[in-house]
């Protein structure tokens, strides 16, 4: 189908949009959707690809009013962008082995003092953090300011510096402490990567589990070496859909998720992390959660999308370092799209 432009004009093929004028010609690729229900639009943000860079942020808005479906009714409109190189694989390797090696560190720091005793004491909304938590945290800081010194880093115990660079590190050493001081094995440190705000690489480890799921945009998930993929569930009565308690929703929010799961064909508790890797392996199907910062999920995104699922926040839009509390991580697109209707406020 071909579009006018206000300059040029634009045709779909697939998933890619070619563009001319508008200072092209050039390729628009879809890689995510959202809709925002207020407006009845669907914005799909895109990478564009021209002259041998991409752009890792939305460039074009595709705005279809469904109360006009014709060709008419579509229109784009473009944001002004700084166009940058794509990371080489050896920049894309060196990242991913600085993260997996800071992993390893945290985890040699962490997994000796697991059902140990330690000193808990509680922060000011209540939440339990003990003297790993702050040690592991400040060890992933020191590495990365040591090799990393442009970086920006954003922690759950010691807060944010220079979270406006380029490239900004999110950590949380120990996702799940009250797993950890139970001594339930499941809890674990994520560390995420963010390019412009977005994540793009993601390292989910477990240390009591020897399990570790590392992702990168553009590169299968890998989980302990060995690509893993989401599993094809398509529809909500298939699903077996997980949060980590009953506890981390609003009462309106607890509604829209007991309406949700209830429709599943398994709903169950527990999990913090984990349950995001069994998602991305194939053994459960959805993850529905709130009351989060950006580092207990900036890690996540990358891993489950790039086992071949979709995670966003309650409204569909893409997770990034100023998103909101709330997530939704399923499957595939379709058992996606199928939880944020039913989420959505009635």
């Amino acid at each position: 189908m071909r579009h006018a432009l206000h300059r040029g004009e634009a045709e779909e093929a697939g998933d890619e949009l070619r563009v001319r004028g508008h200072g092209g010609p050039f390729v628009l690729r879809i890689v995510e959707t959202w809709c925002d229900r207020a407006t009845s639009c669907v914005a799909i943000w895109v990478y564009l690809q021209t002259c041998g860079f991409n752009v890792h942020r939305k460039i074009f808005v595709f705005v279809i009013n469904p109360q006009r479906a014709n060709a008419s009714s579509r229109t784009f409109f473009r944001e002004e962008c700084r166009l940058k190189e794509p990371l080489s694989a050896a920049r894309r390797k060196e990242f991913e082995d600085f993260a997996a090696a800071i992993a390893d560190g945290a985890r040699s720091m962490s997994l000796p003092r697991f059902r140990r005793p330690v000193d808990v004491s509680l922060k000011g909304d209540a939440s339990p953090v003990t003297e790993v938590d702050r040690g592991v945290e400040a060890m992933l800081r020191d590495r990365i300011e040591a090799a990393w010194p442009m970086h920006g880093v954003l922690g759950e115990e010691f807060g944010a510096e220079h979270t406006d660079a380029e490239y900004v590190w999110s950590i949380d050493p120990i996702d799940g402490t009250r797993s950890f001081i139970s001594g339930w094995p499941l809890w674990g440190t994520l560390i995420a990567l963010l390019r412009d705000g977005r994540p793009v690489l993601g390292v989910l480890d477990m240390p009591a589990l020897n399990e570790r799921w590392i992702g990168h945009v553009g590169v299968a998930t890998t989980m302990n070496g060995e690509a893993c993929r989401t599993r094809d569930c398509t529809s909500i009565a298939e699903a077996t859909l997980y949060t980590t308690t009953p506890d981390m929703f609003t009462p309106d929010e607890w509604a829209r998720f007991d309406r949700t799961s209830r429709a599943a064909y398994a709903r169950r508790f527990g999990g913090d992390c984990y349950g995001y890797g069994m998602l991305a392996s194939g053994y459960i199907d959805a993850v529905v959660e709130s009351n989060l910062m950006p580092y207990d999920y900036l890690a996540i995104a990358p891993v489950v999308q790039a086992a071949g699922g979709v995670i966003t926040d309650w409204e569909g839009r893409p997770l990034g370092l100023h998103s909101g509390s709330r997530v939704v991580a399923a499957a595939t697109p379709q058992l996606h799209a199928a939880l944020i209707a039913s989420l959505a406020s009635d």
